[in-house]
């Protein structure tokens, strides 16, 4: 075994557990053990940790020509590992970051002050999928549009940490971070024994006591609910598994209403029982077929009338998607410099936007070199990544931007960290991102790390489980060294 971390030495990236030295400070107590374990042996707990997902049901679905298809979550055992120093940093930044964000949403929907002093663009407000006009002149409680962010964050070859996107619409994942975490315990108790992991399971807590906090009445246990699209919904796993740990009901469109008095019920057996908070995991589109898609059989007839009535609160708000916008994400510097009067303490990704002819210009010329997104994208579908593409793939994308310059932007390729991971063989380097959560409400809290996401195929650059991608679990550790990422 030891042999097969010496070779892992040699693999060129910046590791999250490995270091030109050797184990990183934070990952000692990880690494010693694993080494000692050997190769038999770690495989065996991998293969350990593959049966409690499954006899757990923990699940996603993955779309694929035209079939749903229900698959066991891929997790390594190999844990990403952060140490508490530099996560208190990272947490202050994201904090920093959702609270611009939401004054940003919150402006756009009222007043556009930063329109008019000229610092953001109403263009691209006109041309926006996910600004919903039905939204105007409207402010929910506590000013707060977004609040559940999953922000996406790498670490490039540097170590320095970037925050790669923000996912404001229906972000997902966390109920996955959540099992990682107890798969983990299950797996290697040992390593809970002697150092200090910060724990991840008071989220359903936390997120319940932000949901309740958006009661327009005032209870003792205001009538929260999840709605979900349903069964074939790719997380539905995630709809069921927090609605179950927050003991709140799991509800599907048809089992609310909107009464004459623009407040929202639940049918039971009971009788009707009015609503007060809606934790929503369905798209604006289908939300409410009065106010978007008419065609829409998910979601509830007279829901934004009740919301904007002040009867209901929906959680994220409706039109909070005009913030999860690739092109948007690169003002978010400024959104902070603007509102906040700060410097941000998390840099973005350097990023093109085609929009303007210069950058447009330029990435054209270096498609081959660039990673390019489309605005509104999720799931890492309809992107190209330069170096891992073909001449033909190349071409058709520069055509795609040339025809809509607006939905596109162009990234550097980073060379993106790594922890090891498991392969038939020895431990080998992947690819890693992180999605922390960012609940806001009377207060803004963050999860102790986040979904640590892995591409499970060597030299991969995508790491969605969507697209073939795994996870493991993310310990941010208390320890007394230094907490400079290098």
């Amino acid at each position: 075994m030891a042999q097969d971390w010496t070779h892992y030495l040699q693999q060129g990236f910046y590791d999250e557990l490995v270091g030109p030295d050797g184990p990183r400070p934070a990952a000692r107590p990880l690494m010693e053990r694993l080494v000692g374990l050997g190769a038999d042996a770690l495989r065996e707990r991998q293969r350990a940790a593959e049966l409690e997902i499954k006899t757990l049901g923990i699940t996603f679905t993955v779309y694929s020509d035209g079939n749903a298809i229900d698959r066991a979550w891929p997790m390594d055992i190999i844990p990403r590992v952060i140490p508490a120093a530099e996560w208190r940093r990272t947490e202050a930044g994201l904090k920093q970051r959702v609270h611009a964000l939401n004054l940003f949403i919150n402006d756009i929907y009222g007043p556009q002050r930063i329109i008019r002093d000229k610092r953001f663009p109403a263009e691209l407000i006109a041309s926006s999928k996910n600004f919903r006009a039905q939204c105007r002149d409207f402010t929910p409680p506590l000013g707060v549009w977004a609040h559940i962010c999953g922000s996406d964050m790498v670490r490039d070859g540097d170590g320095t940490l970037y925050v790669l996107e923000d996912n404001l619409r229906v972000p997902s994942g966390v109920s996955y971070m959540m099992m990682n975490r107890q798969v983990m315990k299950h797996v290697f108790p040992e390593l809970f024994e002697n150092q200090v992991i910060l724990p991840v399971d008071d989220y359903p807590s936390q997120l319940f006591d932000m949901l309740a906090a958006m009661s327009p009445r005032p209870a003792d246990y205001p009538c929260v609910v999840v709605l979900t699209p349903g069964i074939y919904n790719s997380a539905y796993f995630e709809h069921a598994y927090l609605a179950q740990q927050m003991g709140v009901e799991l509800v599907v469109g048809p089992d609310l209403f909107v009464s004459d008095d623009d407040c929202v019920y639940m049918r039971t057996i009971q009788g009707p029982e009015r609503v007060d908070v809606v934790y929503r995991r369905i798209d604006d589109d289908f939300l409410d077929p009065e106010a978007f898609r008419p065609d829409s059989a998910l979601g509830v007839p007279g829901l934004l009338r009740a919301w904007r009535k002040g009867n209901v609160a929906l959680v994220n708000a409706p039109g909070a998607g005009v913030a999860d916008d690739k092109v948007v994400y690169t003002y978010v510097p400024d959104f902070i410099k603007y509102y906040l009067g700060e410097d941000p303490i998390l840099p973005n990704v350097p990023t093109w936007r085609c929009e303007d002819p210069q950058s447009l210009k330029h990435v054209l010329a270096h498609l081959k070199d660039l990673v390019v997104k489309p605005a509104n994208e999720s799931g890492g579908y309809g992107m190209l990544v330069g170096p891992k593409s073909s001449r033909e793939e190349c071409e058709r994308f520069a055509t795609l931007i040339q025809r809509d310059p607006r939905n596109y932007i162009a990234q550097p390729t980073l060379a993106l960290s790594t922890v090891p991971t498991l392969t038939d063989h020895v431990p080998e380097p992947r690819h890693v991102d992180l999605r922390p959560f960012i609940l806001s409400g009377s207060d803004i809290q963050v999860t102790t790390g986040g979904l640590t996401r892995v591409a499970m195929v060597k030299g991969s650059l995508v790491v969605n489980s969507s697209q073939g991608g795994g996870s493991k679990d993310t310990w941010v550790v208390e320890t007394n060294e230094s907490d400079s990422p290098s």
